[in-house]
């Protein structure tokens, strides 16, 4: 009798909880998959991003080939998500209105076939007309989408990687190879770290935002003269509400900032439909700093063959879209691994 083979997957952020999930539908009888990380959902850390990320599905437009393939694996993203919205109340997903209002709009958002290219698969999507407009705004489209609340999701994802027989392990490691020797016979290990090993592309964007009990009924994106954006996304089952945020690439400052919280909280009391309650003000839960896992080039999806049967499956650099590509990537890797012989064809239902 073989021994029985052993996938790891590193990262539980929401690319490794959707690829351990996703994998999981293929495997053979004599696989199984152990899901290695530094920090799980429980955790909370400035350098593991899913659990504080204001999850929610805004378009980006663009024609190149990674805009393309990003559109693609969020469309796939946002099909799933639409299900787990139906069918898993518990997952802490809500599909409701979505609307963007630009100041400046970038020239792709002029573009019909960009704009074609990532909205128009949205339920509802129309474009704003000009008395739909706020001052200062010059573009705005709504659409359906959905809102994640995204440390519920995780711990669900979690919950339901382990129900359908995964294991789990906390360790830090601090190179790829160790993954090979951490459990029995492992061939294939999925590298869904974020930032990757050591990879010379790779970044960090510090984003800050105010999760707030406020509540708002819809996800709301300005994007201002300045070339600031400012949100709002709802979390369901009570979560409250974040605003943001910040894009600030290479910035390992770990602290809240005062300022771009006043400046966070300002913004929403002008531009963003909070109930007549709040009174311009916000009930602040608490100041949230994380580091989204970029790449220059968008993100590593690869097989890397080292030799004596051995591969890793690269699925990381999402920055922060993870929520929003995360099982388009999952189902990319899972393809991947299908053409290379490493999982079965027919899935496990």
């Amino acid at each position: 009798m073989s021994e029985r083979e052993t996938i790891v997957v590193i990262g539980a952020g929401v690319v490794g909880l959707s690829t351990a999930l996703c994998i999981q539908q293929h495997l053979r009888p004599s696989q199984s998959v152990l899901l290695i990380a530094r920090e799980f959902p429980s955790d909370t850390s400035v350098n593991y991003a899913s659990p504080w990320a204001g999850g929610h599905y805004r378009p980006v437009p663009g024609s190149s080939p990674q805009a393309l393939r990003e559109a693609n694996q969020a469309q796939r993203t946002y099909e799933f998500f639409k299900r787990v919205a139906t069918e898993e109340p518990a997952a802490g997903v809500k599909f409701l209105p979505g609307i963007e209002h630009l100041e400046a709009p970038p020239p792709e958002y002029l573009d019909r076939q960009s704009v074609r290219n990532v909205y128009f698969h949205l339920d509802e999507f129309r474009y704003l007309s000009g008395d739909e407009l706020p001052d200062g705004v010059l573009w705005g489209v709504e659409y359906g989408t959905y809102v994640v609340n995204s440390p519920v999701y995780c711990a669900h994802m979690l919950r339901k990687f382990i129900l359908k027989g995964g294991s789990t392990k906390r360790y830090t490691m601090a190179h790829l190879n160790e993954a090979f020797s951490i459990a029995a016979n492992v061939k294939t290990v999925i590298n869904c770290s974020g930032l990757g090993f050591d990879d010379p592309k790779s970044f960090i964007i510090r984003g800050q935002t105010c999760l707030v009990r406020n509540p708002v009924s819809a996800t709301i994106t300005r994007q201002n003269t300045d070339g600031s954006w400012s949100f709002c996304i709802p979390r369901p089952l009570d979560g409250g509400t974040v605003i943001g945020g910040t894009k600030q690439p290479h910035d390992w400052d770990p602290n809240p900032s005062p300022e771009i919280r006043a400046r966070l909280l300002e913004n929403a009391s002008k531009w963003f439909p909070f109930t007549p309650e709040s009174r311009g003000k916000f009930d602040v839960i608490q100041d949230i700093v994380g580091r989204r896992p970029a790449r220059e080039g968008g993100m590593r999806i690869e097989v890397e063959k080292l030799g004596n049967g051995k591969q890793i499956v690269h699925a990381y650099g999402a920055g922060g879209r993870g929520f929003e590509l995360s099982w388009g990537v999952a189902e990319d890797t899972a393809a991947l691994m299908l053409e290379n012989g490493l999982l079965r064809e027919k899935a496990v239902l």
